[in-house]
């Protein structure tokens, strides 16, 4: 079971296997484990089974790598034309 709340709205949504709707503006809709809305920003979960964890797949060492991929200039190659 989920429940979520729209903070526009002040609507709490409990999750079953029907799709629901808040109706304001953000149009939060939850559906058996899954939340949507055009602001998530605006909606505060209130009952979570599942922990939201923000885990990054790349490590420490492949961002610093892309990053100083990214800052590397571009080398234009001059061939002689007949």
């Amino acid at each position: 079971m989920l429940t979520a709340k729209c903070k526009v709205c002040n609507t709490e949504i409990t999750s079953n296997h029907k799709t629901q709707c808040c109706g304001c503006i953000n149009q939060m809709i939850v559906q058996d484990d899954t939340i949507t809305a055009k602001d998530l920003g605006k909606v505060l979960l209130i009952n979570s089974e599942k922990n939201v964890k923000d885990t990054s797949i790349l490590s420490k060492s492949d961002l610093e790598y892309q990053e100083n991929r990214r800052k590397r200039k571009v080398r234009k190659l001059d061939f002689e034309t007949r």
